[in-house]
């Protein structure tokens, strides 16, 4: 492998380098002559104020890598922060109970049907030694009737533990149950609408945007912009501790932000869930033609988008301390940013986790660099904007084609490098099971 191939592999890491260093050797120094930057204190604030960000583009790049797109996720946000704030704020029956409640009664029947179901028919093709992309057909008792007493089991049980929570205000295993099912409810109908109605996924999730945040400001009331939760006074104690250090080193909703990545990132690499994404990013009617159940993967990926909405959604109240309608108002935006400038494609096939990780980072220190010297807020969105256009010309190896259409040097010999490189990307598509790339 030459060095040229190497860095270009690697420029993703490269850059969060970069971006570090100019943190360090640019920033001020405090009045004992410490370097602010790189105060431990600083970079938790900037994992910290990462984290609602990063949960959301971590479940966006699911969607991306599909060839999909996902608008609603910061007005979904918004509902869940408002439910929460005010089941642990308001006793008795609310708007947040009505809403909440249900939710996760019928998402409980939904997943101990589907889960059970799923299990079952696993087991039956490794028995029979089935390919895994072939459906194979279950009995009534084991297609229908296990699952369905499983799913009402786990309903039954959502209801047994959160009933009790109405009166006296709800505690936070309570809201962290709660408000997470209310975003994958939402991120489910969006992938069924998509799927069922053969929609685009930018027209559904922009109305599923508009629609969400009407819900959120009828759930809080016309007199309640902002619901307010103070723990300890309005709300439980305990809630503090989502804003607490983890053994005094990681704040806990960077802990909940590592953990996602970890997990959803196993998920893509390691399983045939993630083989199947990649595959309909790459060539959706190819995947489908060779057994790929294309709709349910697209409707689990906008559904995990949701929920980690809904977990967003909890750790925002945490930090804010308050819930209201506009919480995550632009939230989409900044995600789906950090998940470009990773290196997912938006055209989809091509992405991964440990990029979105990386451009979360860099779409942060940027953040932080630019508050550290005080530049003008408006003045950081036009950066912004530069570095995520620079960022994208660089990934999809465009840059060469930019500057050969504006005559300036090295653009010729950039030009016929990337349509070299492109070449073999004119041939028939071919379905890809295994990879990263299409």
């Amino acid at each position: 492998m030459t060095v040229l191939k190497l860095l270009s592999r690697t420029k993703l890491y490269w850059g969060l380098i970069a971006i570090f260093l100019i943190g360090v050797l640019g920033s001020p120094m405090s009045s004992k002559g410490n370097n602010i930057f790189l105060s431990y204190g600083n970079l938790l604030d900037v994992l910290r104020q990462v984290s609602t960000t990063g949960l959301i583009a971590t479940g966006m790049t699911a969607v991306i890598i599909t060839g999909g797109i996902d608008l609603s996720v910061g007005s979904l946000m918004a509902i869940c922060s408002v439910v929460c704030a005010m089941l642990l704020t308001v006793p008795g029956v609310t708007p947040g109970v009505v809403l909440g409640v249900p939710t996760v009664a019928l998402v409980a029947l939904c997943l101990g049907f589907v889960v059970t179901r799923f299990i079952f028919q696993n087991l039956a093709k490794s028995r029979a030694g089935a390919d895994l992309l072939r459906e194979i057909k279950l009995d009534g008792i084991r297609g229908l009737v296990t699952p369905a007493v499983v799913g009402v089991v786990l309903c039954c049980l959502s209801l047994w533990f959160l009933l009790p929570q109405i009166e006296p205000k709800f505690g936070v295993l309570g809201v962290l149950l709660v408000a997470p099912c209310v975003g994958l409810l939402f991120g489910a109908l969006n992938g069924f609408i998509i799927v069922a109605g053969r929609l685009q996924p930018f027209i559904v999730t922009l109305a599923m945007m508009v629609t969400a945040l009407g819900i959120a400001r009828l759930t809080a009331g016309q007199n309640n912009a902002v619901l307010p939760v103070y723990t300890g006074s309005n709300a439980t104690a305990d809630f503090e501790i989502l804003r607490s250090l983890v053994f005094g080193i990681i704040p806990m909703p960077g802990l909940f932000f590592l953990g996602a990545i970890l997990i959803y990132g196993a998920v893509l690499r390691f399983t045939p869930f993630g083989r199947y994404v990649y595959a309909i990013g790459g060539n959706e009617e190819a995947a489908r033609l060779s057994g790929i159940a294309a709709g349910r993967v697209k409707i689990a990926t906008y559904a995990v988008s949701g929920l980690l909405a809904g977990i967003a959604a909890v750790l925002y109240v945490a930090q804010y301390r308050q819930g209201k309608p506009d919480a995550g108002a632009g939230l989409e935006l900044d995600a789906i940013a950090a998940v470009v400038i990773g290196g997912t494609s938006l055209m989809g096939g091509r992405g991964s986790l440990v990029g979105t990780f990386c451009g979360v980072l860099i779409f942060g220190l940027l953040s932080n660099i630019l508050q550290l010297h005080n530049i003008n807020s408006n003045l950081q969105l036009v950066l912004k904007g530069m570095i995520i256009i620079g960022t994208v010309l660089v990934q999809e190896r465009n840059a060469g084609d930019l500057l050969a259409y504006l005559r300036l040097p090295g653009g010729q010999s950039a030009h016929k490098e990337t349509a070299a490189a492109k070449r073999p990307s004119q041939e028939t598509p071919s379905l890809n099971l295994g990879g990263n790339n299409k």
